[in-house]
């Protein structure tokens, strides 16, 4: 079995490559699931709902023109934007997908960390609609 190591994951976030700043990169893709259940039954029956995504991104902060902090302050609570995230920066493949949609950043932390440590942000990308998986 072939294993994989994360170790050159590329994020696009409103058409800006962040990937060089990221240390950490989480991607949840969700079904709602509901409960279908009538009386009589003996067992549970549940249906799929609506889809959902999100991710969870972890960057070294970069304060300079063009870079992390420059690119996440202007989206909070703005329009959606386009984000594009792979496991590895070469081109999408069938062994390097990509997954692609249009989210909203609900919340950034310009500044969050102790004395003595590496400044550090992360954010949570909302979906806002499909996330797609593209393999070109």
């Amino acid at each position: 079995m072939a294993g994989i190591v994360l170790k050159n994951a590329y994020v696009k976030i409103n058409n800006i490559d962040l990937s060089d700043h990221v240390t950490q990169v989480t991607i949840k893709y969700a079904a709602e699931i509901h409960d279908k259940t009538a009386m009589g039954a003996t067992a549970r029956s549940r249906i799929a709902g609506l889809k959902d995504w999100s991710a969870d991104i972890e960057f070294n902060q970069d304060f300079a023109a063009g870079e992390v902090d420059a690119t996440l302050w202007s989206l909070v609570g703005a329009a959606p934007f386009a984000v594009e995230i792979r496991p590895d920066a070469g081109s999408a493949s069938a062994t390097n997908p990509k997954y692609a949609g249009s989210a909203v950043l609900p919340e950034y932390n310009p500044i969050d960390g102790q004395v003595g440590a590496f400044l550090k942000t992360k954010i949570t990308l909302q979906g806002d609609g499909n996330l797609t998986r593209g393999t070109s």
